[in-house]
């Protein structure tokens, strides 16, 4: 029987863990859609280890970790950050990084996770929580289509010289 999912705010002591959490999970999810140069550049230009760990410091950012039992199961990492102008400046917090361990997909790491991101902006007065997401990661756009986000505009992410296309969605909050 799968343990329970418990949901923790992260420390700073966490921060070493988080960045190497980020750094595989990141890999271990894309690399095969995208070529060894743009993977290996992104790695060490823009999601460098010391990079990830001066996130989890930054004030506008806020960590939670998923463990089950004792073992990191994932986590994610919401920001205040500059709202794209199609949300019309409603109050709202952006959803930077879901990650789970690929062991622990699909045992409930994603929906505690976003369970209580969907919380905290709820305890912050925000109107709307939105994220950006790859178009070809068909997996989690129907995550988050299951948890009511909707499509409402689109950016480029540069990963490596590869320019891309995320999606934005958003989930307005009662």
């Amino acid at each position: 029987m799968d343990k329970p999912i418990e949901i923790r705010m992260a420390t700073p002591e966490d921060a070493p863990m988080i960045a190497e959490l980020s750094r595989s999970t990141f890999y271990d999810t894309f690399a095969s859609q995208n070529t060894q140069e743009n993977m290996d550049k992104f790695m060490n230009e823009q999601f460098t280890f010391d990079a990830l760990v001066q996130e989890v410091h930054s004030p506008e950012n806020i960590f939670i970790i998923a463990e089950s039992g004792n073992e990191v199961a994932g986590y994610a990492r919401m920001r205040e950050s500059e709202p794209p102008p199609s949300l019309n400046e409603l109050p709202s917090i952006e959803i930077a990084r879901i990650y789970a361990l690929q062991s622990m997909i699909g045992k409930g790491v994603g929906n505690a996770l976003m369970k209580r991101c969907v919380e905290i902006a709820f305890e912050m007065g925000k109107r709307v929580v939105w994220l950006g997401v790859w178009e070809k990661n068909q997996r989690a756009i129907q995550f988050y289509n299951r948890w009511g986000f909707e499509k409402f505009d689109e950016h480029d992410f540069v990963l490596g010289n590869d320019v891309q296309r995320d999606w934005l969605m958003r989930k307005t909050l009662g």
